[in-house]
């Protein structure tokens, strides 16, 4: 064989390698749903649908993860402050393959632990991640870089993508919102809250002491008087779920304020006393409002899963938005300052 052939065959055989390595990270084969090379390890954590979420904080920015950088010819900027941040696109999971790695924070990747990878989201930082085919919401800590797959936004742990719903399927259209300082103080206060009550039901549960008791300085007794008034004035009206008869046009709605909520202008669309039934009103929002682009968040308090959507810049916003979901699905949201 001349030199000029054996050349022609070397380079042919060259690109079909190539070729065909293309075509495998392109289409790699799957298995029930997983690439064969990935999945759930031998002994998964019993219960990961009830795994807990992460627990939001404010965490030091680690400054060698929040840099510039590149990947297949792209250049990523990674915010470097925690701002705003909603966007929606397909989300995907990582699983056995990479477990026990580094991540780009420094950490090991535990695929049983509530985190997650994002392009450019702050290092730590967390997320709120919904599945919009199912309506289910997880709560993310960002300790990792990536995808960099075309069109997938977030790439969850296996533990988090299960309580999604989604591990099956490999992807899923979701909802990406970044959890910003003043959500994640209010989330504090709200888990203080129960001990803070229990503090208050041990009080009231001990001996009173007698008039005059040295035991009782008159400011603290004033306190303890004043107590039961100032817990009427702050006590919220019962909310309308969308199907009560009493709740009347949003204009002629008074404002209901929330207690240790961040501040804003909000719709709440229903409350509910099964989180099934507020996951289920939020997927049809989601279906029959295709110009719906803000998140529906789900609160849960006072006993009550509540659809709250906004922060709007003034009231006269939120009526707007309230009346044209009104029209479309019948429902009747009520304005909530917050």
């Amino acid at each position: 064989m001349s030199g000029f052939a054996a050349g022609r065959v070397v380079l042919l055989w060259n690109a079909l390698l190539i070729a065909s390595l293309l075509a495998a990270c392109g289409t790699a084969p799957k298995r029930g749903g997983y690439y064969e090379d990935d999945g759930p390890g031998t002994s998964p954590p019993a219960n990961l649908d009830r795994m807990v979420d992460a627990d939001p904080a404010i965490e030091p920015l680690n400054r060698a993860a929040n840099n510039p950088y590149s990947v297949f010819g792209r250049q990523y900027v990674p915010f470097r402050s925690l701002q705003p941040y909603r966007e929606r696109g397909i989300g995907s999971w990582y699983g056995r393959k990479f477990h026990g790695q580094r991540t780009s924070s420094g950490e090991r990747y535990d695929m049983y632990a509530m985190t997650a990878a994002h392009p450019i989201l702050p290092i730590p930082s967390y997320a709120r991640v919904t599945n919009l085919r199912n309506g289910r919401s997880v709560v993310v800590r960002i300790n990792d870089r990536g995808p960099f797959y075309s069109g997938r936004i977030i790439d969850l742990s296996y533990a988090a993508a299960y309580k999604l719903g989604y591990v099956g399927a490999g992807s899923a259209p979701v909802e990406v919102e970044a959890i910003l300082p003043d959500e994640i103080r209010a989330m504090a206060a709200r888990r203080r809250a129960p001990a803070v009550e229990a503090a208050r039901a041990d009080d009231s549960a001990a001996p009173s002491p007698s008039p005059g008791s040295p035991f009782v300085s008159p400011p603290v007794a004033a306190a303890a008087a004043a107590a039961p008034s100032a817990a009427a004035a702050v006590s919220a009206p019962p909310i309308a779920t969308p199907d009560s008869t009493a709740a009347s046009a949003p204009a002629a709605e008074p404002a209901i304020p929330i207690a240790t909520e961040p501040g804003g202008i909000y719709l709440q669309l229903g409350a509910f006393s099964a989180r099934e039934n507020a996951e289920s009103l939020r997927v049809k929002i989601y279906e029959q409002l295709a110009w719906l682009n803000q998140a529906i968040k789900i609160l849960h308090e006072g006993g009550l899963y509540r659809l709250h959507l906004g922060p709007y810049g003034d009231r006269s916003e939120a009526v707007g938005v309230a009346n044209r979901i009104r029209d479309s699905l019948e429902l009747k949201p009520i304005v909530v300052v917050r």
